[in-house]
């Protein structure tokens, strides 16, 4: 059978969650810029069913036994959720088995569809993505599938902040030179206004992207994106910097990881495997080697390489 649930894992956005990954690495509906899992492979708008959702209710039944303290139970991955069309499902079914709360992180891209916002009904927090409302800034920063368009998001979007019931949390990824233009983020600023979610949420480069283009948008800018929608429920995401910001630092598992890639540059999903950690995880301790200089990443060809600096 194979491994869908992930974690417990610390996130500084949802507290510690478990990661429930319902799609194949990298498939998409969209071929982000700024992907920190790198380049999409499988490029779709086509919703179909994965796997047996049987299996995924018989693995988290087996999880429910550990006991473990869960602030958030969260549909993510390395692709995008919304487009396994048994999702809706099993969002009922976990909710039938626990009181944890139910988030889904999506590109928003297919909201639009009738029945994607059924499916996400019964969940109790939407992480969504918007990083531009131009056509030709989204298609430059988001890459998407043929048959999405701007529009369509925005108007999904909006048709499902008036009939969900839960949080809504809108995450907006600035890339420098790209989509931090002063006539963008005013078209950005007026669509929060209309949607009006719980948190706005900005966040911007700090690992190796999937495509070069993508810049950091740096903290000034950020926090003048702040200031330029005062009165919006804005906030910054950082990354974690120090071991005193990772929950139960492992030595042992940061010696193992730096180990590893000195004997040979290594990919995330290789250090996943190895280590049999999730990949939250594992990029918390990258981003502290990173910082320290210990480790550098490098793109070769479709992939994000990791090496060490010695």
């Amino acid at each position: 059978m194979d491994k869908h649930i992930f974690g417990p894992v610390p996130s500084r956005r949802l507290g510690i969650s478990l990661g429930i990954d319902i799609i194949p690495f990298k498939t998409c509906t969209l071929d982000c810029l700024y992907c920190e899992c790198g380049r999409t492979t499988n490029h779709t708008i086509e919703r179909r069913s994965f796997f047996s959702t049987e299996d995924l209710i018989a693995e988290f039944r087996e999880f429910l036994k550990t006991g473990d303290h869960l602030d958030y139970i969260t549909f993510s991955g390395s692709g995008e959720p919304t487009l396994n069309s048994d999702i809706g499902y099993m969002i009922k079914e976990i909710k039938k088995m626990t009181k944890t709360p139910v988030a889904v992180l999506t590109n928003t891209t297919l909201l639009h569809l009738p029945e994607v916002q059924n499916d996400l009904l019964n969940s109790d927090l939407i992480l969504p993505s918007l990083d531009a409302v131009s056509e030709n800034v989204f298609r430059k920063i988001n890459r998407p599938a043929s048959g999405i368009s701007a529009e369509n998001l925005i108007n999904g979007l909006k048709s499902f902040s008036r009939k969900y019931k839960g949080e809504i949390w809108l995450e907006v990824f600035v890339s420098r030179g790209i989509n931090d233009s002063d006539e963008e983020l005013e078209k950005i600023r007026k669509v929060i206004e209309q949607i009006m979610p719980s948190k706005v949420q900005l966040n911007s480069l700090d690992r190796p992207p999937a495509y070069s283009e993508a810049k950091p948008a740096g903290h000034d800018l950020l926090g003048m994106i702040v200031e330029k929608w005062k009165g919006l429920p804005v906030e910054i995401i950082k990354r974690v910097k120090k071991r005193e910001e990772i929950p139960s630092f492992s030595k042992n598992l940061e010696s193992n990881i730096l180990n590893t890639i000195i004997r040979r540059p290594l990919t995330i999903e290789d250090l996943i495997m190895l280590t049999g950690k999730n990949r939250l995880e594992i990029l918390k301790y990258i981003d502290v080697l990173e910082k320290e200089k210990s480790i550098r990443a490098e793109i070769v060809g479709e992939k994000i390489f990791y090496r060490t600096n010695s």
